[in-house]
């Protein structure tokens, strides 16, 4: 399993647009008290990524991209699997 982080600034516009819009339609439309538009929440998504909050992440596997917390545990899981795997 190969698992790569992607730099946001190696995506153009349009495809950063595009992935993001994609895992937004993903995560479900559970926003709590109050519904975020969808211009707004690409705007949250592509914030949290330009300040490093938040990753791409491309899986060669499944040839997928995802957005991961950059504290999430599971970041940290993939990274020892990587490391063990070289």
């Amino acid at each position: 399993m190969s698992i790569h982080i992607i730099p946001v600034n190696k995506l153009s516009d349009d495809a950063l647009q595009g992935v993001i819009q994609e895992f937004i339609s993903r995560s479900g439309t559970d926003y709590g008290a109050v519904e975020a538009s969808l211009e707004t929440s690409i705007r949250q998504v592509k914030r949290q990524l330009e300040k490093g909050r938040a990753v791409l992440i491309y899986d060669d596997e499944t040839e997928t991209t995802n957005i991961f917390l950059s504290d999430d545990p599971v970041l940290k899981k993939l990274d020892k699997m990587n490391e063990h795997c070289q």
